[in-house]
């Protein structure tokens, strides 16, 4: 029987993959734009980086990490987000050193252990920035106002971008008090998460997906109904800039996010048309984190957007992804008299920069033809005896169906136009 690949995982093949490229290229142009510069963190690391990261009361730590001990019996974990792995490379690598803020992205793989559904897998892709060094709430609103850019140039429409304010250690606890004091009562009726975590973190009650645990939780608290004067104040100013970007937002108060490390700004955008996995991205601000993983007080804020997620709305809205171009041009043999010479143009247009291939299963002129259609090329290059000795080569532009006979020393210049 054939191994078939692990659940929750999947290949991106030939036919697919042009579709990641334009999302990473237009994310990266996207990031070149807003001067945000590449990080490349290991897919792995010590696993008490997420536990002090994201938070010991999370799912992720709970229950979807990729946990294992590796030879030397360290405990090592498949990085579940790419925010912890960020800021463990700007302190481990002194970045704060340099100008500040410091702004960065990151492309790769994730990994949760989670049950896989539509837009939902144990590995899975994602986009991201964080910014490290300021507490400016523009660059919140900056943050925000990228990823819907981003969106806004792949074509995505109907997007639904919701805030909140999370609240800061100054405030936080009075939230908290205020839940236990609301839960208490329904306390043997919450799911056992909830149970567990309403002493430890009863904020993160309000993110159970447990239907009874929703129920339960009508008319709690917000974090709206306890911030203080400064997160109030830090809110009312991200509004007000997104509002002179006129871009459009609704806010949602029971939105926490699903990581403990928020503070002040969370936000998540939303798209309604491709199902229960209705979030293609979301973040907000993390001051505390540089301190729980070991750092000094440094504020910092990101997002991360899930690509599958991403080409899932773009598939459902019917937004086209730009055609796919394998090759500049496929050379043809007429005839075997021609096939040596063949091997040496296809050579020579890639030393000039072109891609190009030829025929390797020996097929027939007409088959020849026919694959080069699926290949898409810019050009067929046709050559036989005939060609040859003339010292030239048909060219067919296969967008027209134009074919031209060309010398072969100005094939080349030809074909670059």
């Amino acid at each position: 029987m054939a191994i078939s690949r692990p659940r929750g995982t999947g290949d991106i093949l030939p036919g697919e993959i042009h579709k990641w490229h334009y999302l990473e290229d237009t994310f990266r142009e996207v990031c070149r734009e807003y001067k945000y510069e590449e990080i490349r963190t290991p897919i792995f690391e010590h696993t008490e980086l997420f536990e002090r990261g994201v938070g010991d009361t999370t799912d992720i730590v709970e229950k979807e990490m990729y946990t294992f001990l590796d030879r030397g019996k360290r405990s090592i974990t498949l990085r579940p987000e790419g925010t912890a792995a960020a800021v463990r490379a700007y302190l481990e690598n002194k970045l704060s050193a340099g100008p500040q803020p410091v702004k960065l992205y990151y492309t790769g793989p994730m990994f949760r252990y989670d049950r896989p559904q539509a837009g939902r897998f144990r590995q899975f892709h994602q986009v991201g920035v964080e910014v490290f060094g300021s507490r400016d709430p523009g660059l919140d609103a900056e943050v925000m106002a990228m990823a819907m850019d981003y969106y806004a140039r792949l074509g995505l429409k109907e997007l639904e971008l919701r805030i909140n304010s999370v609240g800061c250690p100054q405030c936080r606890p009075v939230l908290g008090e205020r839940l236990l004091e609301f839960f208490r009562p329904s306390l043997e009726e919450l799911c056992t998460n909830c149970q567990g975590r309403y002493q430890r973190n009863p904020l993160r009650i309000l993110d159970c997906k447990s239907s009874r645990c929703g129920e339960l939780s009508v008319g709690a608290p917000t974090t709206l109904d306890c911030l203080c004067n400064g997160c109030a104040g830090h809110f009312a100013k991200v509004k007000g800039y997104l509002d002179l970007l006129n871009i459009s937002y609704s806010v949602d108060s029971r939105l926490v996010r699903g990581l403990d490390y928020y503070t002040h700004t969370a936000f998540e955008i939303m798209a309604t048309d491709i199902g229960a996995q209705s979030s293609i991205g979301g973040g907000g601000r993390y001051d505390g984190l540089m301190e729980a993983c070991g750092g000094p007080p440094t504020p910092g804020i990101g997002y991360a957007l899930g690509m599958e997620r991403i080409i899932l709305t773009m598939e459902s809205q019917g937004i086209a992804f730009p055609e796919q171009r394998l090759i500049d041009a496929f050379v043809v043999s007429v005839d075997p008299g021609a096939e040596m010479k063949a091997f040496e143009i296809v050579f020579m247009l890639r030393k000039n920069g072109l891609g190009a291939d030829k025929d390797h299963m020996g097929r027939s002129l007409k088959a020849q033809m026919k694959y080069a259609g699926k290949l898409n090329p810019r050009y067929t290059v046709l050559l036989g005896s005939d060609e040859l000795a003339r010292g030239t080569a048909g060219l067919k532009d296969m967008a027209s169906g134009v074919q031209e006979e060309v010398p072969l020393s100005g094939l080349v210049q030809r074909i670059k136009g």
